[in-house]
């Protein structure tokens, strides 16, 4: 098994859709299920499949993110240049905060329209991509 997307309802398709294909995300597809309801599949350039789905349904209202979920992780080769282009692109990333230490990884946060918390990271310089059993022992 495993994971496939994570799937985030949001309020305003068009904003959201603005928010994360400035955080660099590309649409893979898009699927109509009537009432003006949406679901958007989203992926990085570099990822061979869909990581990220956002659902509009408009006629529950507005998302309410509530206390359920915490955040969505994000790896990035260089977070100074994440930043800067997030920066122009009109988002707000928070600075930069080092909570392994000066030799851990770098980190970001940002929240998107809805209120969903994003967190950037950048690995240290011969840390492997994504997190595995040897970050723990």
């Amino acid at each position: 098994m495993k994971t496939l997307f994570v799937a985030y309802r949001v309020t305003d398709l068009d904003r959201s859709l603005g928010f994360y294909t400035a955080l660099g995300y590309v649409e893979l597809g898009r699927v109509e299920l009537g009432d003006g309801s949406r679901l958007v599949i989203l992926k990085f350039p570099g990822e061979p499949s869909a990581s990220l789905e956002l659902v509009h349904r408009p006629s529950d209202g507005r998302v309410d993110v509530g206390s359920g979920v915490d955040h969505l992780a994000i790896q990035v080769d260089t977070l100074t240049v994440t930043l800067k282009t997030l920066a122009e692109a009109g988002l707000e990333p928070e600075p930069v905060q080092y909570p392994g230490g000066p030799h851990g990884p770098k980190t970001s946060w940002l929240t998107d329209p809805d209120g969903y918390r994003i967190e950037l990271v950048e690995w240290p310089f011969g840390h492997p991509d994504g997190i595995t059993a040897a970050d723990f022992s």
